[in-house]
Formats: C-alpha cells, sequence, structure tokens
C-alpha cells in the first residue's frame, strides 16, 4: 500500500478552517487581552525574570509573565476562532 491513500484520507478528515481576516484578528487580540488581564490579576510574581524595554505597556510584568499570558491568549484565541467558525459566526 502506497503512502498517497492514506495521505489523502488523513487531509479529508481534516475540517476546514476560517481565513485569516479582520474578524479573526479582533477574536485573537480580544482573547490575548483577556488571558493579561487574567495573568495581572493572579500571578503573584509578575516581575521575576528579565524586564521588557517598555514595562509601562503591560503593567510592569516580566518577559516571562508576558510570554506566559499571550500563550494562553492565543490557545483560547485557537479555541474561540474554531468554535465560532463552527457556528458560522465568522
Amino acid at each position: 500500500m502506497t503512502m498517497m491513500p492514506i495521505a489523502l484520507l488523513a487531509t479529508a478528515a481534516v475540517p476546514r478552517t476560517v481565513e485569516w481576516g479582520p474578524q479573526v484578528a479582533i477574536v485573537m487580540i480580544l482573547c490575548n487581552i483577556a488571558a493579561i488581564a487574567f495573568g495581572k490579576a493572579t500571578m503573584r510574581s509578575q516581575t521575576v525574570g528579565p524586564a521588557l524595554p517598555s514595562p509601562q505597556f503591560f503593567g510592569g510584568m516580566g518577559l516571562p509573565a508576558v510570554l506566559a499570558t499571550t500563550s494562553l491568549g492565543h490557545i483560547i484565541g485557537i479555541g474561540a476562532i474554531l468554535g465560532l467558525a463552527s457556528m458560522g459566526i465568522l
């Protein structure tokens, strides 16, 4: 058996996703803002690690805290975009 039919079966199982556009960007930005706000409100040691070049932009959060909150924001954003797309909103 060749790899071609297996690859075709694998791609047939992947659902169609929404293309990147302004609506998708707004959802991702809002999810990142919500994750940063959640991290700012709940993290105990936000300033541990190297500082950012503009610390006032993220409220004095250090680089590890910003990376952690924006990573969480992207995970939440992916779920929100896929969920909204499957409901037909995006």
